[in-house]
């Protein structure tokens, strides 16, 4: 019995690992009249334990993302002028910080940090990214507790901005300019980029098009 026992261990062994794929969504139904019903109530029970965030708070972090989205602007430009590019691309060489996460999908609770993303043009280098643009935010009078994370499995860039905390990732994407009407969901955009610029825009991509499904199933 023992030699039967070690043969059927030996097999159980060899047996090659079974690797499962994306499991398809539960339901993609819109919800009912019942569940808006119940999520309204859920909303009203919440809302005394201040889990929820003022308009004058919101307003708040809308004008911050402003404030972020102008300074990679100017960084990029500067980065442009620097490495000698011609004025007639400098002068539209764009860059944008997109948001993702809880904040982008409308779920955030109040206090809660903002996922970003910096989109860079192919010129611009991640060591561009946490030095340059990292010694930018460090003469921001607004930016406190500035620390770069570069080997984490996403590198980003922690910081708090005018009492927001705030995480930056950054892509570098192969476009001479980075238009303000990019699509990051567009497949094409991940050609020829590196892991790590992949693992940057996933957070985006995700958010994007599930934002976009909601709003498709409030219409």
């Amino acid at each position: 019995s023992c030699p039967g026992r070690q043969r059927r261990r030996l097999q159980q062994t060899r047996r090659p690992q079974k690797h499962y794929g994306i499991t398809s969504p539960i339901s993609l139904a819109a919800p009912k009249e019942t569940d808006c019903l119940l999520t309204q109530k859920l909303v009203e029970t919440l809302k005394p334990f201040g889990v929820f965030e003022e308009e004058e708070e919101l307003q708040h972090r809308i004008l911050i993302l402003g404030k972020l989205n102008n300074l990679v602007k100017e960084w990029i430009r500067e980065i442009s002028e620097s490495k000698n590019l011609p004025p007639s691309v400098t002068e539209n060489v764009g860059g944008k910080i997109f948001t993702f996460g809880s904040y982008r999908l409308g779920v955030h609770t109040k206090g809660a940090d903002i996922d970003a993303l910096c989109v860079a043009p192919r010129h611009v280098d991640r060591s561009d990214f946490f030095t340059s643009f990292y010694n930018k935010l460090k003469l921001q009078e607004e930016v406190k507790g500035l620390r770069a994370v570069e080997e984490a499995f996403v590198p980003l860039i922690k910081l708090c901005f005018d009492g927001i905390e705030i995480d930056i990732l950054f892509a570098r994407l192969a476009l001479q300019t980075i238009p303000e009407d990019l699509d990051l969901r567009d497949d094409s955009l991940l050609k020829n980029l590196g892991i790590r610029c992949i693992r940057s825009l996933n957070g985006c991509r995700i958010s994007t098009a599930d934002y976009s499904r909601r709003l498709g199933l409030k219409r």
